[in-house]
């Protein structure tokens, strides 16, 4: 996972959107695993794709060896709205969601919604985890800027967020996941027209 250290105030870096680029820079540095954090609105990007008669951004991560998509939401009746309606766009596209991984994020102290236990329990027969994100206040405040200071069960969140995208990379391709050949180089016309086909490495990509 790379990072650029700045602080949590700032904006996204100037990134290539062709997770094909991304694909690629993970073979070059021969790592197993990537964690891609991407900020597209999915929903609309599966819309937008098919009114264009294009493949979006979420097809071109999903349609990756070994990606496992991991959806995120608030802990709130508008955040599980948004998620099922998100769902919903993902199921009409055909697009895996059986392989991926739902968290929900507590945005503060409390007891999940009742909303929210429902569509938890809804959603847990169609992909393949739900995972609750519990509040950590070192977080709102400091980001990953610390890992030391992160709460005990923030920790354990995030070991069983991982333990569940290997199963479910795991029960998708097999265990150990099997070797993928190194992709070609991208050209940056390729990157930049995002023309190129989804490179091959193993790993797990979420």
């Amino acid at each position: 996972m790379l990072t650029d250290h700045q602080d949590w105030s700032h904006g996204p870096l100037d990134l290539p959107n062709d997770p094909a680029a991304w694909y690629q820079l993970a073979a070059t540095g021969a790592w197993q695993a990537v964690v891609a954090d991407t900020c597209h609105p999915l929903a609309h990007d599966i819309v937008a794709a098919r009114t264009k008669g294009q493949r979006g951004l979420t097809a071109a991560w999903c349609a990756l060896p070994f990606a496992v998509p991991v959806l995120c939401a608030p802990t709130s009746g508008t955040g599980v709205a948004a998620l099922q309606t998100a769902v919903k766009a993902i199921t009409a596209e055909g697009l895996p969601l059986q392989r991926m991984v739902v968290v929900l994020t507590a945005t503060g102290e409390g007891r999940t919604p009742p909303v929210v236990k429902a569509a938890a329990t809804m959603l847990e027969s169609q992909v393949s985890a739900v995972l609750q994100m519990p509040f950590d206040p070192h977080i709102r405040v400091h980001g990953l800027s610390d890992a030391d200071r992160l709460a005990r069960q923030t920790v354990a969140a995030g070991s069983a967020l991982v333990s569940a995208v290997l199963a479910s990379a795991q029960r998708t391709w097999g265990d150990p996941l099997p070797p993928a050949p190194v992709p070609a180089v991208l050209s940056r016309t390729a990157v930049d027209s995002r023309s190129a086909r989804p490179a091959h490495h193993e790993g797990v990509l979420t």
